[in-house]
């Protein structure tokens, strides 16, 4: 059909999504190292705690119904079915918006009681605040599920980084003002967090503007539709198993902060255990930076395989899946080496950290760093199984992978030699657990699996030469410079590690031609990189 809508390839999706979330952490970064500053690592804590529990509420709200939307229009889009996306859509909407509401009336209005049972009473302000952003964020997650299941990511590139933006201008001048006359530090981790909320209004109104256009532009079709109760059932079927799986393991992050809080205090005073969950938290935002980059491969993946399964071709879903797998590598591999070897360069830079907290944070990241491998191959066999229909089995094997960290992080914190150490070793061993639960359960279940851990070897392979570029490049700066400039101790041997993993991917072949003819020019960045 002429009128079709237009959709972007797998990886064209990806690279829109890749470089509007590069412009988001770069925002986010510049959002947060100041803010860090201004808070101080308390009110970082306040501000992180308000986040965890937004995203208990937020993982109910919109975690699976996203998917289950996007591959019900995905189905639909492939077989011209117009009419069924409209009404896909609409269904959709509903039960997004009941979800969000309810969402929005338990942080504003059990704010207080929510902050207690954190061990964090001061982080009240911070988490009543964020309480209208659940309906927000349902509102804008119906758009997006709508533009991601006709593979069109553009809508939701440029929300993310008009999102960001906001969130930057608003939260720091808050922040600052409130810090200013008021010098309160629970209320100016308020003000960083009412920037989050006029962000989410702000991408609203984008996204809606968008959505009128393209939804005005669908092609008219009269073939028959299912009742908005069989669509609603098939939504809910979908979106149900992946909600708890992702919504529980958000609940076992809440009570993992609970239970190493409540160790840290037997040991700790409050304002240590709150310090140095302040730091903890810092360097979970710098290991979220890379793991953020994958979230746009599992969410492009997701309808473009649905679409090949829908249509018979599993040779091409598989071939979808292992460039996938392949792109996933080459993101998080040297990400993860980077960050474990330069994690007290970077956390210095970044967290503005010395003597005591210096040693601490680099510590964490280093562990941190190594998790980033396994977090991305969790998202994406997730997303790979989820896909193919089976919703069931990820939810499964994330709940072990939970089980195993609450168990790892009570044991370990309790001990006042590893205190809140324990807590990312917990986070290792829950995504090693899932990882090898999930590549386990692919193999028996797909009739056609493909190849990950063979298509991941030769990033991993890139990324360790480039560890030791690295790494010898800081040591040598060190020892022969002695006391330097941060940004020079950190940004030269990041500089010499991306040359080298270039050259090491090209000549390892961790890319092929194949993955490059799906990117936008790809015939000339084959050429370029000789494949």
């Amino acid at each position: 059909m002429s009128d079709t809508p237009k959709k972007q390839s797998f990886l064209h999706g990806t690279m829109l999504l890749a470089m509007a979330t590069a412009i988001v952490k770069v925002i986010g970064a510049l959002y947060k190292i100041p803010l860090n500053a201004i808070i101080g690592e308390q009110g970082f804590g306040y501000y992180s705690t308000a986040y965890e529990i937004y995203t208990v509420l937020l993982m109910i709200s919109t975690a699976g119904l996203p998917v289950a939307m996007s591959r019900m229009i995905s189905q639909a889009s492939s077989l011209g079915n117009y009419r069924q996306v409209r009404k896909i859509y609409t269904v959709s909407r509903t039960i997004f918006l009941c979800l969000g509401l309810i969402g929005s009336l338990l942080m504003t209005l059990f704010c207080k009681q929510l902050a207690a049972f954190q061990e964090q009473p001061d982080a009240w302000a911070a988490i009543g605040i964020l309480g209208p952003c659940c309906f927000l964020i349902c509102l804008m997650s119906t758009y997006r599920g709508f533009f991601q299941g006709q593979s069109n990511m553009l809508p939701t590139s440029v929300s993310q980084v008009l999102e960001a933006v906001c969130k930057l201008i608003v939260g720091i001048a808050a922040a600052l003002l409130i810090k200013f006359y008021w010098h309160s530090i629970p209320l100016a981790a308020g003000g960083a967090i009412f920037g989050v909320t006029m962000s989410c209004l702000i991408s609203s109104f984008y996204l809606n503007r968008c959505f009128r256009k393209a939804f005005k532009a669908l092609p008219v079709s009269d073939e028959p539709v299912d009742s908005g109760k069989d669509i609603a059932k098939g939504l809910l079927a979908i979106a149900v198993p992946i909600t708890i799986g992702s919504a529980g393991l958000q609940i076992l992050t809440v009570l993992e902060t609970k239970i190493y809080m409540s160790q840290l205090l037997t040991f700790l005073t409050q304002a240590q255990a709150d310090t140095q969950k302040g730091i903890y938290n810092m360097t979970q935002t710098i290991f979220n930076m890379p793991c953020a980059f994958i979230t746009p491969i599992t969410i492009s993946i997701i309808p473009a395989i649905t679409a090949q399964i829908t249509s018979g071709d599993r040779t091409a879903a598989r071939m979808t899946e292992e460039s996938a797998v392949r792109v996933t590598g080459l993101i998080s591999a040297p990400c993860a080496v980077g960050l474990a070897v330069l994690a007290e360069p970077v956390t210095a830079l970044l967290g503005g950290y010395t003597g005591e907290k210096l040693v601490l944070s680099t510590s964490l990241m280093t562990i941190l760093g190594v998790c980033i491998v396994f977090n991305a191959l969790v998202l994406l066999t997730n997303a790979i199984m989820q896909a193919h229909g089976h919703v069931n089995l990820p939810v499964i094997n994330m709940f072990i992978g939970g089980a195993v960290k609450l168990i790892a992080v009570f044991i370990l914190t309790g001990n006042e030699n590893i205190g809140i150490l324990g807590t990312p070793i917990g986070s290792l061993l829950c995504y090693l657990c899932i990882t090898v639960l999930n590549l386990g359960t692919i193999r028996r279940v797909l009739p056609e699996a493909p190849a990950i851990v063979r298509n991941m070897l030769r990033s991993i392979g890139a990324a360790i030469l480039m560890g030791i570029a690295v790494f010898g490049t800081w040591y040598g700066i060190t020892a022969l410079m002695g006391d330097v400039s941060r940004i020079i101790a950190c940004g030269v041997p990041i500089v010499i590690g991306v040359a080298v993993y270039a050259i090491a991917v090209i000549k390892l072949k961790a890319i092929t031609r194949e993955d490059c003819l799906l990117l936008p020019k790809g015939e000339k960045i084959a050429k370029f990189l000789h494949l």
